[in-house]
């Protein structure tokens, strides 16, 4: 009879200790499931920051407008220097980039931007050469072809360019022989370069090689 009641306390214990087994296994497995989706959604919060990271470098180090076709110059007076350069820029092939063209008026026709007072412009076009540099100087720009009417430079749209070089001193005029270099900074992406020497005879309007 002892013996019967011994064995029903054993075996009520094994039972006992069994469910509580299950119980802390039951829990190291939910803190183990809790623990790897923690560090899985990490991991892939980390390599989306890493990808938005090489996105924006690249963005930052590859330019997003080009010269499309020839660099024109303008001897708009006859006076045997260059007073204008006109280009067509439009998007990189494969880029979706928007550029902002808003031009800022040229009030005073000094052929600097930099001293007006209701700047709009984002879009920044330099001139330097082997003697002087003009930050910001004037320009304006005209659709080409097929255009949705808006200031942004989108896939599939041109821009002619003209850059206006009236700011120049009369003594650092733009004249045959002469290297000159345009940097157009947009608000994003890296700048465009042009560098031209002007031919040794000039015209009123000439084709820079």
């Amino acid at each position: 009879m002892g013996n019967r009641i011994t064995r029903g306390i054993v075996k009520g214990q094994r039972g006992i200790t069994g469910l509580e087994t299950a119980i802390i296994l039951i829990a190291f497995v939910v803190v183990a499931s809790v623990f790897a989706y923690t560090v899985l959604s990490a991991g892939l919060f980390s390599a989306q920051k890493e990808k938005e990271a090489v996105s924006v470098g690249i963005e930052g180090t590859s330019s997003a407008i080009t010269i499309s076709g020839n660099i024109i110059a303008k001897d708009t007076d006859g006076d045997k220097d260059v007073d204008q350069l006109i280009f067509t820029i439009s998007t990189v092939l494969g880029q979706e980039s928007n550029i902002d063209l808003t031009v800022t008026t040229d009030t005073n026709g000094d052929g600097l931007l930099s001293d007006e007072a209701n700047k709009v412009h984002a879009t920044v076009v330099t001139y330097f050469d082997r003697d002087i540099n003009l930050d910001d100087i004037a320009w304006t720009k005209t659709p080409i072809g097929k255009n949705d009417g808006d200031n942004i430079l989108e896939a599939g749209e041109k821009f002619r360019f003209t850059v206006y070089l009236t700011a120049l001193p009369s003594a650092n005029s733009l004249t045959a022989y002469d290297t000159f270099t345009l940097e157009i900074s947009p608000p994003r992406g890296a700048s465009v370069i042009i560098s031209k020497t002007i031919p040794a005879v000039t015209s009123a309007v000439m084709v820079l090689n």
